[in-house]
């Protein structure tokens, strides 16, 4: 059948429905389409948003499970409990006034036997015998009986340390005593000058043979007597050196960087591999971070770091009562005090002379010669070479002398020089070319060592 436009015949129903849609999306096309948009997006979120996404939990099931569990039985427990024996470990140090027993007790130690031991053992005198101050490690059971006892201190090797062991055996007690390998570490610190270079170590909690190390080892640039500032600062790299975990002494400085009147010294320990042109062995020796030794043909001083308690000037002569030229330097020190010799050379005289009292003299090379005089004691003879630093004697008070010290004197061809000015000049020898490249990677690693020690300055003051 066929239907005209104009045809009177009524649509269907949808037609009917449809018809004005059409009409409108005909006449306004964007706006309806906006509209619909708008409307799909509305209810695709909304529908997004209350669907839910796990079922209600109230509407789980709920089940109740009941076990019955047997209990271990508390006997065997209560027999393993009484069979088990543990051990305490306990440390302490060593007093002047102490006794075998007195250190038992104080280690919580309740044991007549080990006490009658170490009263006896030619081994266990060294517990007490010496300085105080030394730290004893025991270990003993719940019953205060004594299992083990040790105790380190340094020997005369600077290599290694000596341990002394009592164990209890079956058949009772045995000592001995080892010599052990000291175990390295690297500390770094920093300090600032407010007073004095001692006062500022103590502050920052450096052992005193690190500021006399550091002292010695910038003689040549800093008068650590009259030329330090408030305000002058150091950082250092040293070794401490440990035994069994326990830090019994004092290594080398490894680097240290020293700030005195605004001008930075550095200096880093560095041993050139290989052997020179005579076949021997570089030596170890400080140098510069650019490579310049600093270990000069004389030290500043025939004794560590000390007071100078008359300089190479004029004075009142405190015997002769006038004045008269002071042709050497006078170092004040306690009697006993080790005095060294500034440089190489060879002992042209030991023995008693004049005013000087014990005097040695000693002949370098280029017409140089060195008197250290008012020894109590002299350890070397008429002869003998000697290298630098070598202990010649020991200080004291004899011949023309008020008090313990140690008078110094340089001549150069017979003519007395001024000892200070004379170490300032003498040469320096600089790294060797072979090791150079070597050198460059150390002083690399050493530079970043300062400057991470220099941190706990800048730490500590936050």
């Amino acid at each position: 059948m066929h239907l005209s436009r104009d045809s009177d015949l009524p649509l269907p129903k949808p037609s009917r429905i449809l018809r004005p849609v059409a009409e409108s999306l005909r006449r306004h096309p964007r706006r309806v389409t906006t509209t619909l948009a708008a409307l799909l997006l509305g209810t695709g979120v909304t529908a997004f948003g209350v669907a839910p996404l796990a079922p209600d939990a109230a509407d789980l099931p709920v089940r109740q499970i009941l076990e019955e569990v047997q209990p271990l039985a508390t006997a065997p427990q209560t027999e393993v409990l009484g069979d088990f024996r543990f051990n305490l470990f306990r440390t302490d140090s060593t007093r002047s006034s102490d006794t075998v027993d007195a250190l038992l007790r104080r280690l919580n130690i309740d044991d007549s036997a080990a006490a009658a031991f170490l009263r006896s053992d030619a081994n266990a005198r060294f517990l007490l015998a010496g300085r105080p101050g030394k730290n004893v490690t025991a270990e003993a059971s719940d019953s205060q009986q004594l299992q083990k006892l040790s105790m380190r201190w340094p020997s005369e090797d600077d290599a290694l340390f000596k341990r002394l062991v009592v164990e209890r055996t079956g058949a009772g007690f045995t000592s001995r005593i080892e010599a052990v390998p000291y175990v390295s570490s690297t500390r770094l610190s920093s300090g600032v000058i407010q007073s004095s270079l001692f006062a500022a170590t103590d502050e920052a909690r450096i052992p005193d043979a690190v500021a006399v190390q550091m002292a010695e080892i910038f003689s040549g640039d800093i008068d650590f007597r009259r030329a330090l500032r408030k305000g002058d600062r150091f950082n250092v790299v040293y070794e401490t050196l440990e035994a069994d975990g326990e830090p019994l002494r004092t290594g080398r400085v490894l680097s240290a960087e020293f700030v005195n009147a605004g001008k930075a010294f550095q200096a880093m320990w560095f041993q050139p591999p290989g052997k020179d042109a005579t076949g021997v062995a570089h030596k170890g020796t400080y140098y510069t971070l650019d490579g310049q030794s600093l270990r000069r043909a004389y030290l500043s001083s025939p004794v560590e770091f000390s007071r100078v308690s008359s300089g190479f000037s004029m004075r009142f002569h405190p015997i002769l009562q006038k004045w008269r030229a002071h042709l050497g330097t006078d170092f004040a020190a306690p009697t006993g005090t080790p005095a060294r010799t500034v440089g190489d050379g060879v002992i042209e005289f030991a023995g008693v002379q004049n005013g000087y009292g014990n005097v040695v003299f000693i002949k370098h090379r280029n017409g140089h010669e060195t008197v250290y005089a008012h020894l109590s004691k002299i350890m070397v003879q008429r002869g003998q070479p000697v290298t630098q630093g070598q202990t010649i004697g020991l200080v004291g008070a004899t011949g023309w002398a008020t008090g313990p010290h140690l008078h110094f004197e340089f001549r150069v061809n017979g003519q007395h020089q001024d000892p200070m000015l004379i170490a300032k000049q003498s040469e320096a020898v600089p790294v060797p070319a072979a090791a150079l490249p070597v050198f460059r990677q150390v002083a690399g690693d050493v530079r970043m060592q300062l400057q991470a020690a220099a941190s706990i300055t800048q730490t500590r003051t936050e």
